[in-house]
């Protein structure tokens, strides 16, 4: 077993403080169509599997998408199987907000799924929480009833969130919630005020958040997006990372263990010709 990765805690549940995010081997490159079309058909079931298997052998044991993705879920499976170890399961699902009593229905059911499925964290997704999110009364209205429900299916409610506002409303109402999920990166990339203010804010809040896309979807290298986020979050904050390879999984969990313990960064750089004349290789 390689190095096991430093955990903080959500409630009484233990997570690694590094997460295995999914959008990277599930297609969602936040770049352009061409780009998801080709992780959706380079990116296979098998290499999927291979980088939950590479996260988790670091002890990196935590994983953050919608535990209905039947790619998703194949791919925790298997590296369950091969390393003997299981993977937490932080979903992120989608709320019918309609109001209907058919909605009602279908959102329930699919809650009763999500805890069939194993998901230990449950945090509506961006597109439902900011919808409810109201600026004027500095609140969630109906988000209580969510995580009612969650909590009576066993898993812990969260928030996932591109909005600042979220976390500082679900405090201050005291919203049942244990986590939050927020953008953040040196670049401010789908960030929706500056990146000073969204690092204030996290400082602030009660309950410890997953940061996302520490490297702006690809838009900056590992090092400079990891030592721009370990180092500006608390010690009971976490790091997304998604990858499309598994040495790529590897990579970035080198760096951050290199960073997190302030030791030289020995990993692998990339080679092109124009370095022959730094190193005379």
């Amino acid at each position: 077993m390689s190095q096991e990765f430093p955990r903080t805690k959500i409630e009484n549940l233990s997570v690694s403080r590094l997460l295995i995010g999914s959008n990277w081997f599930l297609g969602w490159s936040h770049t352009t169509a061409a780009a998801d079309k080709y992780i959706q058909t380079r990116v296979t079931d098998q290499d999927a599997a291979d980088i939950v298997e590479a996260f988790l052998r670091f002890g990196v044991d935590t994983i953050v998408g919608f535990a209905h993705n039947e790619k998703l879920m194949k791919a925790v499976k298997t590296a369950q199987d091969r390393v003997g170890r299981k993977v937490i399961i932080v979903s992120t699902p989608h709320f019918d907000l309609s109001g209907t009593p058919a909605a009602e229905a279908t959102n329930l059911k699919m809650l009763d799924e999500e805890a069939a499925l194993g998901a230990a964290v449950c945090m509506p997704h961006q597109g439902t929480t900011d919808t409810m999110c109201n600026r004027l009364t500095r609140n969630i209205p109906g988000m209580d009833k969510i995580c009612k429900a969650i909590r009576e299916r066993g898993m812990i409610p969260g928030l996932s969130t591109h909005m600042p506002e979220v976390p500082i409303y679900a405090d201050e109402s005291n919203l049942d919630v244990a986590t939050y999920i927020q953008i953040y990166n040196p670049v401010g990339f789908l960030m929706q005020i500056e990146v000073e203010w969204v690092q204030r804010v996290m400082q602030t809040l009660k309950k410890p958040v997953m940061t996302i896309k520490p490297m702006a979807a690809g838009r900056v290298t590992p090092l400079v997006g990891l030592a721009f986020v370990w180092s500006t979050i608390r010690e009971i904050d976490m790091v997304t990372v998604g990858c499309m390879s598994a040495d790529e999984a590897k990579e970035c969990v080198e760096i951050s263990l290199s960073l997190l313990s302030r030791q030289a960064q020995t990993f692998q750089l990339q080679r092109t010709r124009s370095k022959k004349s730094i190193d005379g290789k």
